[in-house]
């Protein structure tokens, strides 16, 4: 039996921007998704996937073709379909030999938005051998960010080449027979990010809170909605400032300057997409909030000088119970 781990993530700094380009500063977590695969006796490939509450869904493929047998869940299964289709493009004989399971396990529940597909192309990455930032490409897009992290041992710089930016996925192409199954390859070059540890261990972690504000957002929805009304002329100076946001936020000694930055950071992004600071959500909290990842739905960081129980009776007197310190989610 064969084994796989890959952490989840938080984007801490230059979401949105990061596809265009932008330095930005992402967070390993101590969550993430395993993968085992192991021989099973016949011909079929058995997918069963788990999240902390108990089984998620599973799947029963042709590992010849990869279609689909019998399923709990028709739309994960189909998904899970594509996603398996794209590793065997990238190596045809990943699923040759005799039947096969595939066991995922999450750390976290699935709808919080920490990475369990990132951290299932990871896995399935590791285990074919194939790159994972091509195989993010045919299935989800994005800036792969989130691949990063899911091998990463500390904090890292992110970046993609102001030249190359998003990871879009390749449109499926309709056979003769008007079915969705033909996914065609072409020879478009997969952007390669750079990817830099760096020394982030804020002396004030003790005042960094994570909540989740109830609502998982659809990071692929949101990526083509801000790539397609954003004109990367016009975005260039705020790209610049959120780099130099990513830059200083390592040397923060103290709590009010991380604050600062923060807020500026939430300002910049906010006027780029054209939505509110969730600041202004929660205007009675005694502390700095800023948006991660897609906003309006996923988590939140919450800089104060309040401590975790004050924390977590504010949020819980809003409707939000999900509160991590730093500590005990970070990497």
């Amino acid at each position: 039996m064969n084994r796989y781990y890959s952490h989840g993530k938080f984007l801490l700094t230059g979401e949105y921007l990061v596809l265009k380009g932008a330095l930005a500063l992402a967070l390993p977590l101590r969550l993430g998704q395993t993968l085992t695969v192991a021989p099973l006796h016949g011909t079929a490939l058995q997918w069963n996937a788990y999240q902390p509450d108990g089984q998620w869904f599973s799947v029963t493929l042709n590992p010849e073709n990869l279609e689909i047998i019998d399923c709990d869940d028709q739309p994960k299964a189909e998904k899970l379909a594509e996603i398996l289709k794209a590793v065997k493009r990238l190596n045809p004989k990943a699923f040759e030999g005799n039947g096969m399971r595939f066991t995922t396990r999450l750390d976290f529940n699935p709808n919080w938005g920490l990475g369990s597909s990132s951290t299932l192309i990871a896995n399935l990455a590791q285990w074919a051998d194939v790159n994972p930032y091509e195989l993010l490409k045919l299935t989800f897009g994005g800036s792969g960010y989130d691949i990063a992290c899911a091998t990463a041992e500390q904090p890292i710089y992110y970046q993609l080449s102001p030249a190359k930016t998003a990871l879009q996925p390749f449109d499926k192409l309709r056979d003769l027979q008007g079915s969705a199954k033909t996914q065609v390859i072409e020879p478009v070059e997969t952007p390669t990010p750079m990817v830099e540890p760096v020394d982030f261990n804020p002396p004030f972690a003790e005042h960094l809170f994570f909540i989740y504000q109830g609502q998982k957002q659809s990071s692929s929805k949101e990526i083509k909605a801000f790539l397609e009304k954003a004109n990367p002329v016009d975005l260039q100076k705020d790209i610049e400032a959120v780099s130099e946001i990513s830059r200083s936020v390592p040397k923060c000694q103290n709590l009010d300057e991380f604050s600062l930055l923060m807020q500026c950071h939430e300002r910049l992004i906010a006027r780029c997409i054209g939505q509110e600071p969730v600041q202004k959500r929660f205007p009675d909290f005694e502390g700095t909030l800023k948006s991660l990842g897609a906003w309006g739905g996923d988590f939140i960081l919450a800089a104060t000088e309040w401590d975790k129980k004050k924390v977590k009776t504010y949020f819980k007197g809003k409707g939000l119970e999900v509160v991590f310190a730093y500590d005990e989610i970070v990497l």
